[in-house]
Parts: C-alpha cells; sequence; structure tokens
C-alpha cells in the first residue's frame, strides 16, 4: 500500500485545501495520473500518482485543510480493474473518514471542520470553533454556526482585564496560532481582533440598506488579507521615498521599444528598475535577506518578485537571478509572467522564492505609496506614476537650466527589524543613480 500524502507545494507553503478529487475510491489509475486538485497560499496545483494501482481509501475530504505530508489517499499498486471490481461497491467516501470529537466534526489531523466565512466569523466574534455543533454537511461548522454561538456568549465583566503576570503566555485573542506563538516569544504586544479591538472599542454592526451590495471574500483575497496584516503585525514598517528623472532611461527606451516589440517583447520601465534594483541588491545585501527566529540570512540569489494582475487578484511571480540578466532578459521574465497570469496559468513554483519584491501600479498609479512588505520579504519598491515636471539641470557650459523632463517617485518600504536607515537610502540611491545614469545595455 502506497501512501500518497500532500507535497511541499513551494518553499514557504505549509498546508494545503483539497479542492476537488478527480478519482474515487476504488479508481484503477495510471503512475502520474493526476489524482487531486489542492488550493494553497500560493496558487492551486494537481497531486499525481506515484505508481499505477487501485484507490484503496481516500483520507482526506474535499474543503479540508491539511499540513503538508498528510496523507492524502493510499494506492494498492499494481491491482488492476478485475482484481477491484468486487471491491469497488464497498468503497467509503472520505467525508466518513471524519470522527466526531466534542461538539464539531474533525479532520484526521484534529482541527476543526469549518468553511472559510465560518473562520472568519469566528476571529471577529472570538469564537472557540472547537466548541461549535457543525450544522454543514458532514458535519462542518457553517458561519450561522458562529454566530449562533457567538449571540448566546454574554461577557463576565466589563471590568478592564487583568494584566498578565511576568513570563505568562499572553492571550491569543482570537489570533492564528502560528501568530499568537510568535507573539508570545518576541514579548510582543497583541493586537486587536479584528470587529472586536482591545475590548473597549467595538465596531457597530453593519445593518444592510437597499443599494449595498455584500461580496464575499474570494480564496484568494482571504488570503491576500491574512498576509497583509500579518505582514503588518510582524514587520516594523518603515517608508524612504526617492525622486527619479527618468530623462535618459526614457530617451533609451524610446530608441529600442520597436526593435524589442518586433521580437515580442514589451520595453517597459517597470524593466529598467527591475535591472537596477537587481544591481542595488548585490551592493546592498541587508536587503536581499529574511528573518529568522533569532537571527537574519542574507540570501545568495537575488530573486525579483514583480506584482501583475490576475483573474483570482494580485500575485507576485518571481524572476529568479535577475541580477544575472540584462535588460532584454528581464522584459522576457516580466512579459512571460505576467501573459500567465493574466491567463490563471500561474504556478506555485513560479510564486516561490522571492527575496525582494517590486511593485508598479500602472498608469493610474498616483504620485507615490509605501507598499506593504511581502514576507518573509525584508522590503519592497514601489514605482509611482511618471510625470513631465520642470526641474534645473547643469547646462554643458555649467550654468543651471530649466527643462522639462519626465519624474517618478519610487518609495521602499524596509523591515527595521534587520534594515537600518542607511542600508534602505543606500539602496533607494543606488537604485535612482542607475536608472538616472541610464547605465542599460539594450
Amino acid at each position: 500500500m502506497i501512501d500518497v500524502v500532500l507535497p511541499q507545494l513551494g518553499e514557504s507553503v505549509i498546508e494545503g485545501t483539497v479542492s476537488k478529487w478527480l478519482v474515487r475510491e476504488g479508481d484503477v489509475v495510471a503512475k502520474d495520473q493526476a489524482l487531486v486538485e489542492v488550493a494553497t497560499d500560493k496558487a492551486d496545483s494537481e497531486v499525481y500518482a506515484p505508481a499505477a494501482g487501485r484507490i484503496a481509501r481516500i483520507v482526506a475530504a474535499e474543503g479540508q485543510t491539511i499540513p503538508v505530508k498528510t496523507v492524502l489517499c493510499q494506492i494498492e499498486e499494481g491491482a488492476t480493474a478485475a482484481a477491484t471490481s468486487s471491491t469497488t461497491s464497498k468503497a467509503q467516501p472520505a467525508a466518513k473518514e471524519m470522527v466526531a470529537q466534542g461538539n464539531g466534526s474533525r479532520s484526521a489531523t484534529g482541527a476543526a471542520l469549518a468553511t472559510p466565512t465560518a473562520r472568519k466569523a469566528a476571529l471577529e466574534h472570538s469564537v472557540d470553533l472547537a466548541g461549535v455543533q457543525g450544522s454543514g454537511e458532514h458535519g462542518r461548522i457553517t458561519k450561522t454556526d458562529v454566530l449562533r454561538v457567538s449571540s448566546v456568549s454574554t461577557p463576565s465583566s466589563n471590568l478592564p482585564a487583568t494584566p498578565p503576570q511576568a513570563g505568562a503566555p499572553r492571550p491569543s485573542g482570537g489570533l492564528p496560532q502560528a501568530l499568537t506563538e510568535l507573539l508570545n516569544q518576541a514579548g510582543g504586544f497583541v493586537p486587536p481582533v479584528p470587529g472586536k479591538g482591545f475590548g473597549s472599542f467595538k465596531l457597530p454592526a453593519y445593518k444592510p440598506h437597499d443599494g449595498d451590495n455584500v461580496i464575499p471574500f474570494t480564496r484568494r483575497r482571504r488570503i491576500t488579507a491574512d498576509h497583509m496584516a500579518y505582514s503588518k503585525v510582524v514587520s516594523p514598517h518603515v517608508v524612504t521615498v526617492a525622486e527619479v528623472d527618468l530623462h535618459k532611461a526614457s530617451r533609451l527606451r524610446e530608441a529600442n521599444k520597436d526593435r524589442f516589440k518586433k521580437e515580442g517583447l514589451s520595453l517597459t520601465m517597470l524593466a529598467f528598475v527591475v535591472v537596477a534594483a537587481a544591481r542595488a541588491l548585490r551592493e546592498t545585501p541587508d536587503l536581499n535577506a529574511r528573518v529568522l527566529e533569532d537571527a537574519y540570512v542574507q540570501l545568495k540569489d537575488i530573486n525579483v518578485g514583480v506584482a501583475v494582475d490576475s483573474p483570482d487578484g494580485l500575485v507576485v511571480p518571481v524572476i529568479r537571478r535577475a541580477d544575472e540578466l540584462g535588460l532584454r532578459g528581464i522584459a522576457r521574465a516580466i512579459d512571460d509572467v505576467a501573459k500567465r497570469a493574466r491567463a490563471g496559468k500561474i504556478t506555485i513554483d513560479d510564486l516561490s522564492g522571492a527575496s525582494f519584491s517590486i511593485t508598479n501600479p500602472g498608469i493610474k498609479g498616483n504620485l507615490f505609496g509605501g507598499a506593504i512588505i511581502n514576507q518573509p520579504n525584508v522590503g519592497i519598491l514601489r514605482m509611482g506614476e511618471i510625470n513631465k515636471r520642470v526641474v534645473v539641470v547643469e547646462g554643458p557650459d555649467g550654468e543651471d537650466q530649466m527643462v522639462i523632463h519626465p519624474l517618478m517617485y519610487m518609495a521602499l518600504s524596509y523591515d527595521h527589524r534587520v534594515v537600518d536607515g542607511v542600508a534602505a537610502n543606500s539602496f533607494l540611491w543606488r537604485v535612482t543613480e542607475i536608472v538616472e545614469k541610464g547605465e542599460f545595455e539594450v
């Protein structure tokens, strides 16, 4: 019997949600046949059969979230259709592998079975899912179940909570367990629970009105929300801004964009900035790093994540070893990942391993803005809109002259746990210098 487990689908992926089974118990499958679709916080992927045989048992049910290396199903290697015909009718659905524990249904890993909206509601109302009786399919907890429990719960006191004693674990306040443990280890404060505050402030309940449009969170939006909230809590963000004169870079682009277009490439200002940033990262290794528990590591490879739009929302595919690519190579890589993202064909590997990120808000991007760091990076560079403005330059005779040049603001958000202002400003100054001097090979 072969155990088919959830593989490590990306560097930072620790769990996945079973989206759809492509086979049933008793089915005979070939080696490398797709068995199940799995959704992670990076992208959707398929898990394939490691050997030919019969699906003897499906362990993980659709909708269940499980850690990596957890068994998805079991294959009886070498079994044929003839050998399995008598047992196929006896196959039991995976949902029956769920066991009741306490008030709610549980997965094989012991986690409460709940819908995404139910988990969000539990966080907002400080409801422990372990004590909720699920009314959904196979005992799954729904948002209605959470709100029912929340409505009958009453606070024991309106008095301020007693401060925790020294050395005692801090209360989670409904935060994800991993974040709570991190804050306890670091001795940091416990941030307010969304919609609940610290206990004294509470958001007013939403009252529907004619014309309101309630839009449920998609899986991608929920993941993005969790990621952004985590990043803002964990990383002390600092933003520094530089004004960049694009005169020489723009002239270089105008002189070469048609030639690039004939090769099927778009020569955008984003490509120039990625090239400049990759060079500057090699010179400023503290910006090409990630934080560990009690240290930080300067990463060898410079893998630049570039934010692009997709049908499911914003994704950040990675251009690997960007410092080894010239302007043409960067332009080709950006075109490739952008087209595949728009077509919904981006893979988990495309989204994993970024050591630094760059975001370009497009032609309607406004002056500048401070982006939220893409964890586990320690920095992200946000480009602003390009506008022609009057600037003062030194003329051939050494006299100051007023001219009209295209200008852009670039804002660097950096993690002050490991990046000091000197390193951050040196990095941004160097990016600006490379772009303004037009030091690019085309």
